[in-house]
């Protein structure tokens, strides 16, 4: 208990700061943050080499951010391999005796919680660290994963539905999922390859307790329409009218409806879950000086803010950059608890997949 309300004390501290403008730090120590040293330009040509990365927000953040790192050093090239994070851990699991890949950027820390606790993960004392809003809440004590940004779980309903059904209202909670009019009208991903899906799991499980989120979990499996992959992917299915309503975070609506697609984005109003995306450095790469190079360069404020141009809305980390949208911060965000999902996760996943519904193909 005393941990979950830490927790909420110190997300109320993160919140805060975003609304004010992010612009002090977070409970100042005896020395102001400082941030991550530049490059010189000669360092910056002596770079050279090829970057293998593990990329899990969506394709057009991960092609902008090869762009602008290959702009900044333009002897380095980067390789990335777009996966959802459950699929970048399971890959990171596989070649773990012979690892493809030199970092992992992108995706909820429940996973990389579970990729340290597995060994997945090589630890890395970066200056930048100093410059993190909320050390305690978004870097690992033994620095083998740190967050890059915040995004808070919504819900999508497609606009022409509501129109046809005019009794029907944007659900405003979790229970409003069960309702009759959404039964088979539902989209998310499955959490097996899902941090987004997994996220929404691991939150009804932590505000209704165990037996009953699972029960709760059985019924909600009975209104999915189809589980995706992606946790992003339900925003096109619902914008383009295939389903009702969609589950994913707010940024990735946000980002749809700056689209155009015919959608209203509701919060539950017992509280959300959220999300830290994380970043580390894989254990045994073979590119490691240019894997810290990126790491380096992602927690920097102007990195942080770089999001918006590639229609990415998450909230930064670090002191010093705005938020594109804070509003989407200012919802009521449940107690939720990193450790315990990302302890947890393997099994919460394999008891989803063996009883309530199997990964899609």
């Amino acid at each position: 208990m005393k941990h979950r309300v830490f927790l909420l004390m110190a997300l109320a501290i993160v919140v805060t700061m975003f609304v004010i403008g992010c612009a002090t730090p977070a409970q100042p120590t005896s020395a102001p943050p400082t941030a991550a040293p530049q490059p010189t330009a000669a360092q910056a040509m002596e770079l050279k080499g090829e970057l293998n990365m593990l990329c899990t927000p969506q394709q057009e953040w991960c092609d902008g951010m090869k762009k602008e790192f290959e702009t900044k050093y333009p002897g380095v090239t980067v390789n990335f391999v777009r996966l959802s994070s459950g699929e970048a851990l399971t890959r990171l699991r596989n070649e773990k005796d012979n690892p493809q890949f030199d970092i992992w950027w992108g995706g909820p820390i429940d996973s990389f919680i579970a990729a340290k606790n597995e060994g997945l993960l090589d630890p890395y004392k970066a200056a930048g660290y100093a410059n993190i809003r909320d050390p305690k809440l978004m870097l690992d004590p033994d620095g083998q994963w740190v967050g890059i940004y915040v995004g808070s779980l919504g819900f999508a309903t497609n606009n022409d539905f509501l129109k046809i059904n005019p009794n029907v209202k944007p659900p405003a909670s979790a229970d409003d999922l069960l309702k009759p009019e959404f039964k088979g009208q539902i989209y998310i991903a499955h959490p097996a390859s899902s941090g987004t899906s997994y996220t929404f799991l691991c939150t009804i499980l932590q505000q209704k307790g165990e037996q009953a989120g699972w029960e709760y979990m059985k019924q909600f499996a009975q209104q999915v329409a189809q589980f995706t992959k992606s946790g992003a992917a339900p925003v096109q299915s619902v914008g383009k009218g295939e389903g009702a309503v969609g589950i994913v975070f707010s940024h990735d609506i946000v980002a749809g409806i700056e689209t155009g697609l015919p959608l209203t984005l509701s919060f539950p109003a017992e509280g959300t879950g959220y999300e830290i995306g994380g970043m580390g450095l894989v254990k045994g790469a073979k590119n490691p000086e240019l894997a810290k190079a990126w790491f380096d360069w992602a927690i920097e404020p102007s990195t942080q803010e770089l999001g918006p141009k590639y229609k990415a809305y998450q909230a930064p980390t670090v002191n010093g950059a705005k938020a594109s949208k804070p509003e989407l911060l200012q919802v009521k965000l449940i107690e939720y608890n990193f450790d315990y999902c990302g302890k947890n996760k393997k099994a919460f996943v394999d008891k989803f997949t063996n009883e309530i519904a199997k990964p899609p193909q």
